[in-house]
């Protein structure tokens, strides 16, 4: 292994998202994303299933072939999902926009919200993962939060009789491991099963930043440069269980347990130069961290499910608890060699808790010639609190004095009350399925160290509607429109700033809008026996989106912070394409060609900014023989606008090979992020600030690992949609 598979964590991309089995007809929208999931009249053919599976609401991708679900995270295995982009600290976009709603089995979990997103997506195990929907313009039953729409992560669940399970283990450079476990016992009313998995995990960090800024306190300008060498070293186990019992016929009852925490260590260097353009250096400044990160991510659920009078008639009900608590703390020492001054000292201790609750009623009647309704209700709660406290030492042996300048404590309380309702039916030739969603939001916060309450009252509706229609066996046509909203997370509205970088502070805005969206969108897929081609036309309108702006409020000191934009555009034509190219070589392509634009006069910006651009993914897998796979893909997201620059293309190489020694054992070995081309670019040139900064994640990897299957007779192939009855 050469010297550039060193350092960092990157993402092997999903190549081979095959699913054995066409799934004919209507997968119920809802259902799919849980144990209530019906396919009505699957007919499993025996050839090679399409990439992608087309159905009148979302897109199914499975994860069954793809090597990356052996070593890597969940944020690698959705990196390579078509039009689905994460980075490296976790942030995830959907066709370039970041407000996307992610569910594990259909449910919402406080591990999968705000700030507690993109580190869950990178704890959290590939190897959990059977499939993944993406929904753009999600029906009725589903939450209307998110512009983006809606990402559903659906995990596996062992449906052989009996007992069975799997190991797996692979060994990484740089102290990195990866170790798994599961099992589960079925028997014609009881199932359980049990996920254990233990992961250690390091990262090294590179950031550069050369700006010019115009001094708000002298009105002079400052050519100021800064570069944080960090690296991390986390360790994160986690167990999932989960029971379902029939009562009787017609009644059956579940509960669910995950628990997942992260221990670690990270420290960094970080050094500051500043002084007037085309001068001398007349300020250097040197800052070293020590810290500590602990986080913990538990849930736990009950659900109910009673077959009422008519076949298929359906009551569920279900409840669930879930919380993310982070322990953070960070020892600081400064030193300043120009001008000379005496070293300080002072810490920083971080204290997010993000509690969410939820009840839901699901009714689903079906009716005569194919008609089917749904009704339902859902309250969910959120209690979220962050509590940040600063201190400063006079001497490494002196107490703590509390610095008030970083001593923040904030409240946030928000419930959503909803109901929706939702008719399928045949329409002539196509199909129908178009429903309503009604939800009340009451928000309340509070900044209890500025005294500074908050909040707001909303009433809005969000119909959707899909269409569809089979011409012949082979094309398949679908229209949809659906309006979608976007509230503030709570960390945007807390006004306080945030001082773990002291030169570039991040702060909320109390004052922020919901953002509201209307998504409309015209698609075809066409699967002749040999390729299969897919195409969707979307166009999306926004009013009230939410936007960074980066304004100067010291010498060499910068604030992000957030503003909604009055109103933006965008368009574009999503692609995909998968087939053989010959007998052993599979291939898949897929792209986003896309057009924005939005209006940031209100910002300071000279007039409308838009851009086109061209997200590509591609891959092939190469069998060699019956017992070996080899993997290869690359995957681009191209630059995009911000009202005050544009952040950078990334570009991404990965690599995989698996070898199945014997039908319950095979080695898998994957190289991640081949180009080492994980670099965060960002520009901004205004008036009063010109920056150039870059975050460059080293993302080269290898792992060697294998995977052992026991008990019931593994199953041949790959099963694909198998929807539970």
């Amino acid at each position: 292994m050469g010297p550039a598979l060193k350092y960092g964590v990157g993402s092997l991309a999903l190549l081979a998202l095959g699913c054995a089995g066409e799934a004919r007809g209507q997968v119920s929208p809802g259902a799919a994303a849980g144990p209530d999931a019906t396919v009505q009249g699957v007919v499993v053919q025996g050839r090679r299933a399409p990439v992608v599976q087309t159905l009148i609401d979302r897109k199914v991708y499975s994860a069954a072939r793809d090597l990356q679900s052996t070593t890597g995270t969940a944020a690698d295995l959705l990196n390579n999902v078509p039009s689905v982009a994460i980075d490296q600290d976790g942030n995830i976009t959907l066709r370039g926009d970041s407000n996307v709603t992610v569910l594990i089995d259909g449910k919402p979990s406080a591990q999968m919200t705000g700030p507690a997103l993109g580190l869950s997506l990178l704890q959290m195990s590939a190897s959990e993962i059977e499939r993944v929907e993406v929904l753009t313009s999600p029906p009725a039953q589903y939450k209307a939060q998110g512009s983006a729409g809606v990402i559903n992560i659906i995990t596996k669940k062992s449906r052989k009789a009996g007992f069975s399970g799997s190991v797996q283990a692979s060994l990484g450079d740089k102290r990195r491991y990866v170790l798994g476990a599961s099992g589960a016992y079925n028997t014609r009313k009881l199932k359980l099963s049990a996920t254990f998995g233990l992961r250690q995990d390091a990262k090294v960090r590179l950031t550069e930043d050369a700006r010019t800024e115009v001094d708000p306190t002298t009105n002079q300008p400052v050519q100021s440069r800064e570069s944080i060498d960090e690296h991390f070293l986390r360790l994160i186990p986690s167990v999932k269980l989960a029971a379902d019992y029939d009562l009787n016929d017609k009644q059956t009852i579940g509960a669910t347990f995950n628990h997942r925490e992260l221990a670690g260590k990270r420290f960094f260097d970080q050094l500051d130069a500043s002084g007037p353009p085309g001068a001398a250096v007349n300020s250097i400044s040197d800052r070293h961290s020590n810290g500590h990160e602990w986080s913990v991510d538990g849930g736990e659920g009950i659900h109910f499910d009673q077959k009422l009078w008519r076949p298929g008639e359906t009551l569920s009900l279900s409840a669930q608890y879930s919380v993310t608590r982070e322990r953070e703390r960070y020892f600081y020492t400064n030193t300043y060699p120009l001008p000379p001054s005496a070293p300080t000292i002072d810490d920083l201790h971080l204290a997010p808790t993000l509690a969410k609750t939820e009840f839901s009623a699901d009714y689903d009647l079906p009716l005569s010639r194919e008609r089917e309704l749904r009704l339902g209700w859902d309250l969910e709660d959120d209690r979220n609190a962050f509590d940040n406290v600063g201190d400063d030492f006079a001497t490494p042996q002196s107490p703590p004095v509390i610095d008030p300048a970083v001593t923040n404590h904030f409240r946030y309380h928000q419930q959503v009350n909803a109901v929706y309702g939702d008719y399928q039916a045949p329409l002539g030739a196509w199909r129908l399925d178009a429903g309503v969603r009604v939800e009340t939001t009451l928000v309340r916060f509070y900044s209890i160290t500025g005294e500074t309450p908050g909040g707001r009252n909303e009433l809005a509706a969000y119909p959707s509607l899909h269409i569809e229609r089979e011409i012949g066996s082979d094309l398949k046509t679908t229209i949809s429109a659906a309006r979608r909203v976007t509230r503030p997370d709570p960390e945007m509205l807390d006004p306080f700033s945030d001082h773990q970088d002291t030169h570039n502070l991040r702060a909320g805005n109390p004052n922020l809008l919901p953002q509201d969206t209307w998504i409309y969108e015209a698609g075809a897929v066409y699967s002749p026996k040999a390729v299969t081609l897919g195409a969707d036309a979307y166009y999306r309108f926004d009013r009230d989106s939410v936007t960074d702006v980066i304004v100067p409020v010291g010498a060499d000191v910068v604030l992000d912070t957030k503003e909604n934009l009055p109103k933006s555009q965008s368009g574009g034509i999503e692609f995909n394409a998968n087939g053989k190219l010959e007998k052993q070589v599979g291939y898949t392509l897929s792209g986003n060609g896309f057009y924005s634009e939005f209006d940031a006069r209100a910002l300071g910006a000279a007039g409308l900014r838009s851009t086109i651009g061209l997200d590509l993914k591609a891959s092939l897998d190469f069998h060699p023989t019956g017992a070996d796979t080899l993997q290869v893909s690359f995957s681009r997201t191209d630059r995009r606008l911000t009202p005050q620059g544009e952040v950078s293309a990334i570009d991404q190489l990965n690599l995989g090979y698996r070898r199945q020694i014997r039908p319950d054992l095979a080695i898998v070995l994957t190289a991640s992020d081949v180009l080492n081309g994980q670099i965060i670019r960002r520009v901004i040139n205004t008036t009063v600030l010109s920056d150039d900064y870059a975050r460059h994640q080293i993302g080269q990897i290898a792992y060697l690992g294998f995977i052992y299957t026991f008990g019931a007779s593994p199953k041949t192939g790959t099963t694909g949609f198998d929807y539970d009855k």
